[in-house]
């Protein structure tokens, strides 16, 4: 680390920044990356890159990326896991500070938001949410152009490698790139104005907890109840002997009979009953109110009346789900047994022989109906001759 130059020391830096921004990487990487970004800004100071008497117009295109240095820097101190959590607190909004201090003598920070970083914290509720608004949207636009500016360089490189293959390379052309510095320049910008919204997120949270650490301190102080490690480790010991105990324990102990109930799981599980006692299913409606509360049992007639003061605005089932699944499976039983009944009704003997008795008799009674029917109207037939009744067809009348 010591013999690489300020480029790649800087790349390196950037990518265990990266990699600790996106998953949690070890503690060892963080330190290493703050060592790293340590020796680019000391590297920075003595080259004399910046001074105070230049805007962002004279800074080169070049040197634009290592503004980020103490931005970088601040991110990975507030990972290192320490005991000391005050003092990385400390140092990690220092940083914070000259990143936002240095950008504002180059003109790089928004005029809203260094008009807010200067008044300190809004006094409403409102202009703080309407700041965290213009923040955030500043912040998305920014994370916008710069994946507009990679597609356009991947694009642009896509082609580029097409018109190779598809042209012939005459000697003397293979190092001729085309010159992107303007779009390097205004990818770098974009990332350094992202960086300065969360740089401002970030040096919130931070004082935020800086003032929690230090209230929680001066309480400690005062009240002269520090926790130390003895006493965690002592507390540590106890749980982890419970816990063998227990295990011990349960070799020697009947296990208790699975429950069924799901009624009476939930009461296991709030600590209303035991899963040792026994439960026939039965369901106990829901009481709301003072009464509840207090698991007591409503004795007079005033804690009944004031059980029922806060009341569900739907009815409340009058059994359970256990009880609904036993009268349908009894339903379905005796359902069952009268369709079998039915069935060696019909497929017995007394059964067939009364179904066809009285068949027989009717079919007899029909067939002397219509003989005497049949009959009758032969009779009529005989007496009342075809024609026989109409007088105009008789040529002498």
């Amino acid at each position: 680390m010591e013999d690489l130059p300020l480029p790649a020391l800087f790349e390196q830096a950037r990518k265990i920044h990266a990699d600790a921004t996106e998953s949690a990487v070890d503690q060892e990487v963080v330190k290493k990356g703050c060592q790293a970004l340590h020796r680019c800004e000391d590297m920075v100071n003595n080259l004399g890159l910046f001074s105070s008497n230049e805007t962002k117009e004279d800074i080169s295109t070049a040197n634009l990326k290592y503004i980020l240095v103490p931005f970088y820097l601040a991110e990975l101190m507030e990972k290192i896991a320490q005991e000391d959590r005050l003092q990385i607190l400390k140092a990690s909004q220092a940083k914070l500070k000259e990143f936002i201090s240095f950008c504002e003598a180059m003109e790089l920070v928004p005029k809203e938001e260094l008009e807010s970083y200067m008044e300190g914290a809004p006094k409403t509720v409102v202009d703080q949410r309407a700041r965290k608004i213009a923040r955030f949207k500043r912040q998305r636009a920014a994370e916008s152009k710069l994946l507009e500016i990679k597609e356009r360089k991947e694009r642009r490189g896509r082609s580029t490698k097409a018109a190779a293959l598809s042209t012939p390379v005459e000697a003397g052309e293979e190092e001729v790139l085309d010159d992107d510095g303007e779009e390097e320049r205004e990818a770098w910008t974009t990332t350094i104005s992202l960086a300065i919204c969360k740089a401002l997120d970030l040096l919130d949270m931070l004082k935020k907890e800086d003032e929690m650490l230090s209230a929680v301190k001066d309480r400690q102080s005062k009240d002269g109840a520090e926790f130390s490690r003895d006493v965690l480790d002592e507390r540590a010991k106890k749980a982890e002997a419970w816990h063998r105990d227990s295990a011990v324990r349960a070799r020697y102990t009947k296990p208790s009979p699975p429950i069924t109930c799901a009624t009476f799981a939930q009461d296991v599980l709030e600590g209303r009953a035991k899963a040792s006692q026994a439960h026939d299913h039965k369901h106990q409606p829901l009481i709301f109110g003072p009464a509840s509360l207090v698991n007591g049992s409503l004795t007079t007639e005033r804690e009944r009346m004031a059980a029922q003061v806060f009341q569900p605005s739907h009815r409340m089932p009058t059994m359970s789900i256990e009880e609904a699944g036993l009268k349908e499976m009894e339903i379905m039983n005796k359902w069952q047994e009268r369709n079998v009944k039915l069935m060696e009704e019909a497929n017995s003997s007394w059964h067939n022989d009364r179904k066809s008795k009285p068949g027989e008799d009717d079919d007899d009674e029909d067939d002397d109906a219509a003989q005497e029917k049949a009959r009758a109207w032969d009779d009529w037939k005989d007496d009342n001759p075809r024609g026989a009744g109409n007088k105009k067809l008789t040529p002498c009348g």
